[in-house]
C-alpha cells in the first residue's frame, strides 16, 4: 500500500535500486537487481506529489565497505520519513474520551436480622459471642505460671486484719467469701502455703477451724501441714526466704520491700494506693481484685 507522501528510492548503481515506500506505519524496502560491487553510489529521492517532481535528498558517493554506513544511511531515511509524517499543525491525535462509570447499586453489606427468625438470631449471637476465660485461667495467666505460692493469712484471706483482733475472737476466725473461690482456685493449680503470725495457740486452731469450715482443706489441694504460724512477723520473712516461692502475697509493706530482693514477683495488698514498692512487686486492693473477680 503506497501512501499519498509519495515513495524514495536509493539508487546505488544501474543495476540496484532500493525503493521505499512512505507509509503511515512502517518502511517496505524493495532490491531489485544483482549484488552490490564494492564501489556504491547513493542518492535518496523524494517524490513531491504536490509539484509533481522528484526533490533528491541526500547523495553519498564513497566506498562504504562496512556494515556501520549502511546503517546509517537507514536511519537517515527513518528520521527523514518521521519528519514527514509529523503533524503540520499543533491539533494531534485526541485521547478517546473514556466512557463514564454507570453508578452502580449499593449493596447493602449490613445483616438484615429481620430475614432470620428471633430464636435463630440469638443462636447465630451466642456462636459470635467471645469466649470468657475461666477463673483457672485468668489465675495462671495473672500468675504467669507460677506454681509455688506463699500467702497471708490476716487482711487477704480472713476478715480479721491484725493478729490482736484475731485475738480477742470469742468463736473463730471468719474467712472473706470474697476470696474464697480464687483461694480454692490456687489450691488446685499451685503449691499454696498459707502463714499469719498468731499471739498463741488457741489463735492458731481458730484459724485452722476457720479453714476447714470454709472447705478450703476438702474442696481445695491444701493440707492443714501447709499453713505455717510463727509468734513475730520476720518469722514470716524466714518462711518465705526457706520456700522460695514464685509468689509471695503479703500486706505488710516492710516485709514486702525486704522480700523484693529475693523473691521472683510478689503482690502486695493494700486499701490505699500507694507507690509502688519495687518492680517486680504489683500492687492491688485485694486478692480478688487482682484476678478480676
Amino acid at each position: 500500500m503506497r501512501s499519498e507522501l509519495g515513495f524514495a528510492e536509493v539508487i546505488v548503481t544501474q543495476k540496484l535500486k532500493i525503493r521505499l515506500d512512505l507509509t503511515a506505519s512502517m518502511i517496505f524496502i524493495v532490491i531489485c537487481g544483482e549484488n552490490v560491487k564494492s564501489e556504491l553510489g547513493f542518492s535518496l529521492w523524494f517524490h513531491d506529489d504536490e509539484n509533481l517532481r522528484f526533490v533528491k535528498i541526500i547523495e553519498i558517493g564513497k566506498d562504504l565497505r562496512s556494515v556501520w554506513a549502511l546503517v546509517a544511511v537507514v536511519c537517515t531515511i527513518i528520521f527523514t520519513w518521521r519528519l514527514l509524517l509529523a503533524p503540520s499543525g499543533p491539533h494531534g491525535r485526541q485521547p478517546k474520551p473514556q466512557p463514564q462509570p454507570q453508578p452502580s447499586s449499593q449493596v447493602n453489606t449490613q445483616p438484615n436480622s429481620n430475614l432470620l427468625p428471633s430464636s435463630t438470631q440469638t443462636v447465630i449471637d451466642d456462636l459470635f459471642q467471645p469466649v470468657k476465660p475461666t477463673l483457672g485461667q485468668i489465675v495462671r495467666q495473672r500468675l504467669n505460671d507460677g506454681r509455688k505460692v506463699t500467702c497471708r493469712l490476716l487482711g487477704i484471706i480472713l476478715e480479721e486484719s491484725t493478729p490482736e483482733e484475731l485475738q480477742v475472737v470469742t468463736n473463730q476466725a471468719t474467712v472473706r467469701s470474697s476470696v474464697l473461690e480464687v483461694v480454692l482456685e490456687m489450691t488446685k493449680f499451685c503449691d499454696l502455703y498459707l502463714m499469719e503470725t498468731v499471739l498463741d495457740d488457741e489463735t492458731e486452731k481458730r484459724v485452722l477451724t476457720a479453714l476447714e469450715n470454709a472447705g478450703i482443706f476438702t474442696s481445695g489441694g491444701l493440707i492443714k501441714d501447709k499453713v505455717l504460724f510463727c509468734s513475730k512477723e520476720v518469722g514470716r520473712t524466714s518462711f518465705v526466704r526457706q520456700l522460695e516461692p514464685d509468689w509471695h502475697i503479703d500486706s505488710n509493706r516492710e516485709i514486702s520491700s525486704q522480700l523484693a530482693r529475693f523473691i521472683k514477683c510478689q503482690l502486695h495488698i493494700s486499701p490505699l494506693k500507694t507507690e509502688q514498692i519495687a518492680p517486680n512487686v504489683f500492687t492491688s486492693s485485694s486478692l480478688e481484685q487482682f484476678f478480676g473477680v
